[in-house]
């Protein structure tokens, strides 16, 4: 498909460039160009342009989500909808240190989540010390049908890509993310 939009960027680019938005410059394949004067690499000047305009679309669409399960709800609150369905109850511990917040922090965000009963504590049956946070039964159906209708539209969006291209771009993204673990 020489020429052809396939990732719907709004502009139509050459065999071996990455697709760009209106207005922003070429990626062109790696190893084409020299670097830079001062070594930055333009690979990396691209990667950093391209993850500010993707975060700060995702925040938007985070808060959007949130509003949609429920309309108190701050952003945050959507990643750790995803967490608790994905990985199932874990400590209040475990999930700042996912995020990469305080424990202040995601106590405060729990405390709001179980306050609108999207969220519930158990106790952790290996330390009765300890609690197990979970979503409770209308956090989880509030959660799953913003979620669906999400995949929806990136089903929508991403219709003309292949699905190996669909497939890259979330291991890259897994890999990405796996890396800035801790």
């Amino acid at each position: 498909m020489r020429g052809a939009d396939v990732h719907g960027s709004g502009t139509e680019g050459e065999v071996g460039s990455t697709p760009t938005a209106r207005g922003a410059l070429p990626v062109p394949p790696a190893g084409a160009l020299p670097a830079p004067p001062g070594g930055v690499d333009r690979e990396f000047l691209a990667l950093e342009r391209e993850l500010a305009v993707f975060l700060r679309r995702a925040r938007a669409q985070s808060g959007e989500m949130a509003r949609e399960v429920h309309p108190e709800l701050e952003p945050a609150a959507y990643g750790l909808f995803v967490r608790l369905d994905d990985a199932g109850p874990q400590r209040a511990t475990e999930l700042a240190g996912y995020f990469g917040v305080g424990k202040a922090t995601m106590s405060r965000q729990l405390r709001a989540l179980e306050d609108l009963g999207l969220v519930a504590r158990d106790p952790d049956p290996a330390d009765g010390r300890a609690s197990l946070v979970r979503l409770t039964e209308e956090g989880r159906d509030r959660f799953r049908s913003v979620r669906d209708a999400r995949r929806e539209r990136y089903v929508r969006k991403l219709a003309d890509w292949d699905r190996a291209e669909v497939a890259e771009l979330a291991r890259l993204l897994n890999h990405f993310n796996v890396r800035s673990e801790g």
